[in-house]
């Protein structure tokens, strides 16, 4: 059974780029590659006594997120005033392809973004020149997957959908027929 991206992908998005971009081949129409969500730790492994319980519970919860087990990024230089040294873990990071991508961006669109208090559209300034769309999200418990009885430490996740164009405007027109919520007029 396809998932509701690609039928969609095939079905509405293929046809419409043709249309408004002069695609001749369907395998030219862009598409996103892949999805990367990235939580930043530095700061709290900092201020807690038991950085590896904690290490541990945000990696666990990033995991149900993405249905992936994250992998651990250590810091490459050492910097003295935030308290880093080099190769001590600053952040994790998952990367999304195929169906866990396609399942990622269904369950994004649909069910995490309205979850967002005061959220009204995601803005065209998120979308950067080479297409690709960033987003932060203050806390992960708007996830369906995260449970606010456990005792968890609240983290934001950055989620970059990464496409195979190199163009704005083909990226915002891929985005819009993929049902993304984009704001209709550019923030200043």
């Amino acid at each position: 059974m396809e998932s509701s991206y690609s039928e969609q992908f095939k079905k509405i998005v293929i046809p419409e780029m043709k249309k408004m971009f002069g695609y001749h081949n369907e395998m030219a129409v862009p598409k996103i590659e892949k999805v990367v969500l990235n939580v930043g730790i530095g700061r709290m492994l900092n201020k807690a006594s038991n950085k590896e319980a904690i290490l541990q519970k945000v990696s666990e919860q990033l995991a149900l997120i993405s249905g992936q087990k994250p992998s651990i990024r250590p810091a490459r230089k050492s910097i003295a005033s935030f308290k880093i040294r080099k190769g001590m873990p600053v952040g994790l990071k998952v990367t999304l392809r195929g169906k866990r991508m396609e399942d990622f961006i269904y369950k994004f669109i649909n069910i995490v973004l309205p979850r967002i208090r005061d959220f009204w559209g995601i803005p065209l300034s998120n979308i950067d020149e080479q297409g690709n769309l960033n987003y932060g999200i203050k806390e992960h418990l708007v996830f369906p997957e995260i449970s606010r009885e456990q005792d968890i430490v609240p983290f934001g996740v950055e989620v970059t959908f990464v496409t195979t164009t190199k163009d704005r405007k083909k990226a915002i027109a891929l985005y819009r027929l993929l049902g993304f919520p984009l704001k209709n007029k550019e923030e200043k």
